[in-house]
Parts: C-alpha cells; sequence; structure tokens
C-alpha cells in the first residue's frame, strides 16, 4: 500500500517542544537506536556527552558547517502596509528568494522598504517564494547581517535574544547562507569534539545551506505529489577522501544532522561520490536506498515532515515509531533546541521489501 502523510505522524504534548537551549551544549540526552533481531529497534537512554563512547575508532564524523544569517528582515511595502521578509536563500550578491507576509501580496515592481535603511524590488515570483533585488553597494549578507535579525523556527514561541545569536550557531559554523541551523550540531561544544578525536574518530566538513522550506509543511496525502524545496550544497575533495579512506578500513561514516546526509546522498545518487557543489531537492522516503552514511546523530523532528520521512528510511518505519514512542514517554525535550538520537541505519537488505511502497 502507498505510503501517505499519516504514516509519519505522532502525538506530542505541547511542552516537550524546546523554547531554550540548555545552558550546556552536551548536556542534553541522547536517545541510542540500533537495529534489533526481527526488525525491533535496541533502545537505550544516554546524555550527549556519552557520544565518545559509541565510536569507533576509525569512524568519521561528516558535519555542516554552515552559517545561520540574520536572514528575518521587517518593513513597510510602498502602501505602507507591514511586511516581514524572511531570506530562502541569496542566488547572488545583491538578489534572493525569500518569504514575505503581508496583509496583501506585493505586486512584481513593487519596492519594499525594509529596517527603515534601504529598499529591495520585487522582481516576481519564483513558485512560493517571491524574488527580490537588493540594492548594489554593500551584498546581500552584509546588509543582512547589519539590519536583519536572527530567525529562529516557527515553533519557538518567543524572539530571538542575544543568547540565541551563539547558542543558534554550532560552534564549527564557517560558511553563512542557512536560514536554520543544522540543529543536530548544536550539541557539539570544543571538548567534547576533542573526546571524539582521542577515542579514534576523525571529522570531516561538508556546506549545505538550509532554506526556510525545511519548515514547509507537506500539503498532500499521497507523497508522491511532495515537491521538496531545494537547498545548495558544496562538499570538498578533503571529504570525499576521508570518506574512501574510512570505507577502506572498515570504518563509519556517521552524518551529524539530516543535512550532512542529504548532501551526501544526493551527490551520490548518480554514481560513486564526487566532490563538487550543486542543488538538491531529495525527497527520502522509506525504501530509499543508502550509498553513504551508516550511522546518524539528528535531533527529533515534526510530525508529518520530511525529516520525520527521512529517518524512518535511515530506522526503519516501526523503529522510528517505537523510538518517537519512547521519547515522548520519557519525556526527552523536542526539535530545534530539544535533545538527540544516535542512530545506527538497518540492513539495506531489509528495505527491498519497501521498494514497492513508494
Amino acid at each position: 500500500m502507498p505510503l501517505t502523510l499519516s504514516d509519519f505522524d505522532y502525538t506530542l504534548p505541547a511542552e516537550l517542544i524546546a523554547q531554550s537551549p540548555l545552558s550546556e551544549r552536551s548536556a542534553s540526552r541522547l536517545l541510542v537506536v540500533t537495529p534489533g533481531e526481527h526488525g525491533t529497534p535496541v533502545m537505550a537512554d544516554a546524555v550527549f556527552a556519552d557520544l565518545p563512547d559509541l565510536v569507533r575508532p576509525g569512524d568519521l564524523f561528516v558535519f555542516n558547517d554552515t552559517r545561520v544569517i540574520h536572514a528575518r528582515i521587517h518593513g513597510v511595502k510602498d502602501s505602507g502596509g507591514q511586511v516581514e521578509v524572511l531570506i530562502e536563500r541569496a542566488i547572488g550578491p545583491h538578489e534572493a528568494l525569500a518569504q514575505v507576509r503581508a496583509s496583501k501580496s506585493p505586486r512584481t515592481g513593487s519596492r519594499l522598504h525594509l529596517a527603515d535603511a534601504f529598499e529591495v524590488e520585487v522582481l516576481g515570483r519564483v513558485g512560493e517564494f517571491f524574488h527580490l533585488r537588493f540594492p548594489d553597494g554593500e551584498d546581500l549578507l552584509t546588509l543582512l547581517e547589519r539590519h536583519g535579525k536572527l530567525p529562529l523556527p516557527p515553533y519557538i514561541q518567543r524572539a530571538a535574544g542575544e543568547a540565541d545569536e551563539s547558542r543558534y550557531q554550532t560552534v564549527y559554523a564557517r560558511e553563512p547562507g542557512s536560514v536554520a541551523a543544522p540543529t543536530a550540531g548544536l550539541h557539539f561544544d570544543e571538548a567534547l569534539l576533542a573526546r571524539l578525536t582521542a577515542a579514534g574518530a576523525k571529522s570531516a566538513w561538508l556546506t549545505l545551506h538550509v532554506g526556510a522550506g525545511t519548515f514547509q509543511p507537506v500539503r498532500v496525502d499521497d507523497l508522491g505529489e511532495h515537491r521538496m524545496h531545494r537547498e545548495r550544497y558544496v562538499i570538498p575533495q578533503e571529504t570525499v577522501d576521508a570518506i574512501a579512506a574510512t570505507r577502506a578500513a572498515g570504518g563509519r561514516v556517521i552524518a551529524v544532522g539530516t543535512t550532512s546526509m542529504r548532501a551526501l546522498e544526493a551527490a551520490a545518487q548518480e554514481g560513486p561520490l564526487e566532490a563538487g557543489s550543486g542543488e538538491t531537492e531529495i525527497f527520502i522516503l522509506p525504501g530509499f536506498r543508502f550509498q553513504v552514511v551508516d550511522a546518524l546523530v539528528t535531533n527529533f523532528h515534526l510530525p508529518k515532515s520530511t525529516l520525520m520521512m527521512l529517518v524512518s528510511a535511515f530506522a526503519g518505519m516501526d523503529s522510528i515509531r517505537r523510538a518517537y514512542a519512547h521519547a515522548v514517554e520519557a519525556r526527552y525535550r523536542f526539535f530545534s533546541y530539544g535533545d538527540a538520537m544516535f542512530i545506527t541505519r538497518r540492513n539495506e537488505a531489509e528495505n527491498d521489501d519497501l521498494n514497492d511502497a513508494i
């Protein structure tokens, strides 16, 4: 029977949605999920600081080094109506695609006056996004850094504060361009990274800029009709070489976050993994055959979201249902500032039984 949206639903008490980070990054809880006999997962409750105990010498962690930009900016239309602009992604030094919230959508050719500082021109629509041209002179990211605000996710019911400027970034964030943090990485601090190295693990890096589309709900029940948003990624040659060396030595490739997984698996769909840049709209559902990633560090995801579908493909639908039910019962904290999971991929042979479901 084809998969439908309701297959990835679960009940989450609102009070389990984390509204703020813990005082220490690695103090969050960690639910360890490994394949068991007959598809039943083996689960263990831990804390994130225990992660080095799960590492084998020669394992490779792949991190997403994207940096969240000040992508939210307020202003007014020519008519005087209030607008909120949320950048989806830059498409040049002075142009971007963006969500624009207003009582009435701005017309092509109109101008938005933002932050009492500058104007942007509405060039048109690209799907659900508006194509905006920013003024010449300073580049887009510089303007946003000065006049915009950090965009916390919609389920965090407060405005971004000073503490979020550091805590909603990973400690290794380098490449500006995301409008949402790769949240699995928020649990790592410098001390934990050093302990992973001491345990024999290696690290590699890629960049995937997370777009605002990551929070867009799936609006169709027939998942075959859903179209993913596009996200840009860069995979360096050093990372490809590190993955090849890890494979040759019998180590595991551990993706830190679904963003790292999406970049790696997208780049390996047409053949062997190669270095380079590109855009992906890969939609990972149960039945997907993973080519690169053996284990995944990830936060808990929204019901009926494409990321719930991704982790269900990776661990198995029943395993994820059981794990999420356990996390709710055990009062784990959910979503961006919440707790995490360490998931080991199930056997590919088990995926073959699901290929007719998509």
